[in-house]
């Protein structure tokens, strides 16, 4: 069992002894730290704290829980069902609510879940927010509401209709070039809430014809849930048969997207927000962000077009932070996560298909023709082992001083830039390893370099 708090909620396994998963008992410490928190810091005069969940089968149990001890602590609660986290973000600021919970293990798998926390304009607690709240739920310190004050729970299931509505509204959605394109297109849903909210918005668009892959929102996941190739092998398998234009992959939340060709081949996650940014900024100039871990091939078409990029420590909240301060008109991560503040500083895969969905279109290129039009890169992933012994901001430290003539940042462990690739190593939050991504023109070059660097490392150590 595991129970692990981080910068994007409490997350957990379902099940086992309290402390070691996510418990009940777990669940209502935390809920009633987190309502404690922001009665004593919210700036809203609201009472309101928004509730929605995606399809886990864990998911009711766990919203009960939430609802019953935000209620306990004397806030109303409005609950919105089925959402993605999106659409929760949204139902935030829709309510002028003080908070909001998300209960969603995003792409875990099916025995983990979690609350993700939300502030009062819907976007995650940043990391000392979320320090606080551990620390209210490490010394229990909260009081309940006196029966007189109890909050109450109000059912909304109006929001994801709203926000396809707002995503339908943006300008740069061109919903009569969609319909005129006459589009098939596939969806895979991993058996979540993104098999409502993702057919629904198609249909919407004026997509011809969708084609629907464990799209029943029953929380049993028809295959291990994170939108990468390697869990993807039956939308693939369609794809090949050329009887659909594109095809969209989800996480259970709803806020990654994936994207498959038309002959089966991946897009690349890292391109979902490539393409739509090129698309975005070749309509409305301005800065991007995207984190140190995401592709170069951001910058690059940022640079093309004659914007300026930043880079961003990874976590949402990191880049949605820089987005704001460079008032970037598109950022995100390279995971498929699109973030557009013209509808919400939040990555959200509704607008991610809508926008791609309209750059497809105007193109009148194939998805496969589209891919080649822009800086061609690869990503690997490795990681390094460490014994207990070791300690990891030194060897950090060790691997800046090593590279020290190169370009580095060092705001999220340590990134050096060369001139045709890059590398970017982590500390795991949860394992005692060292994370290493690579970048270079081909995946043979980034694998070599991510191997060099742990040959270079090992020698250090």
């Amino acid at each position: 069992m595991s129970l692990i708090k981080s910068i994007s909620g409490i997350r957990g396994t379902i099940g086992g002894p309290a402390g070691d998963g996510l418990t009940p008992l777990d669940i209502v410490k935390f809920t009633s730290a987190y309502a404690t928190f922001i009665r004593r810091n919210t700036t809203r005069d609201s009472n309101v704290i928004v509730v929605g969940r995606d399809a886990r089968l864990s998911g009711r149990m766990v919203l009960n829980l939430v609802s019953g001890t935000l209620t306990g602590m004397g806030f109303d609660v409005v609950n919105i069902g089925l959402a993605t986290t999106p659409t929760t973000e949204l139902a935030v600021v829709g309510e002028q609510a003080c908070g909001g919970i998300i209960i969603t293990a995003s792409h875990n798998p099916k025995q983990w879940n979690a609350l993700k926390l939300l502030n009062e304009q819907g976007e995650f607690l940043t990391d000392e927010q979320g320090k606080e709240v551990l620390r209210l739920a490490e010394a229990q310190d909260f009081d309940y509401a006196p029966v007189d004050q109890l909050g109450r729970e109000q059912k909304n299931y109006t929001y994801l209709r709203r926000h396809i509505d707002q995503v339908l509204a943006l300008p740069l959605v061109d919903v009569k070039a969609i319909r005129k394109a006459n589009f098939t297109v596939a969806v895979d849903a991993v058996n979540s809430v993104g098999g409502i909210a993702i057919p629904t918005l198609l249909d919407k668009l004026g997509v011809k014809k969708t084609v629907k892959l464990f799209c029943e929102p029953t929380g049993n996941f028809g295959h291990t849930p994170e939108p990468i190739p390697e869990n993807l092998t039956a939308i693939s398998d369609y794809m090949k048969r050329g009887e659909a234009d594109v095809a969209f992959v989800v996480d259970p939340d709803v806020d990654r997207l994936a994207i498959i060709m038309e002959n089966g081949e991946f897009f690349v996650e890292e391109y979902t927000l490539v393409a739509v940014a090129d698309y975005v900024l070749a309509n409305t100039p301005g800065a991007t962000v995207s984190n140190l871990s995401s592709s170069r091939a951001l910058r690059d078409v940022t640079l093309a077009r004659g914007c300026s990029y930043t880079a961003a420590a990874v976590g949402e909240v990191n880049v949605t932070t820089e987005m704001r301060r460079t008032c970037a008109v598109i950022g995100g991560e390279g995971n498929g996560g699109v973030i557009y503040p013209a509808l919400h500083y939040g990555r959200d895969a509704l607008v991610g298909v809508a926008l791609f969905l309209t750059l497809l279109a105007k193109s009148g290129k194939k998805v496969s023709e589209l891919k080649k039009t822009y800086p061609q890169y690869s990503i690997a992933k490795t990681k390094l082992e460490l014994r207990p012994d070791m300690d990891v901001d030194a060897i950090l430290k060790a691997v800046e001083n090593h590279y020290k003539d190169e370009r580095l940042t060092t705001i999220d462990g340590v990134k050096i830039d060369f001139d045709d690739s890059w590398v970017h190593l982590r500390k795991s939050n949860t394992e005692p390893i060292i994370r290493i991504y690579s970048e270079a023109h081909t995946m043979e070059e980034a694998e070599k370099l991510g191997e060099d660097v742990k040959t270079i490392i090992s020698s250090l150590i």
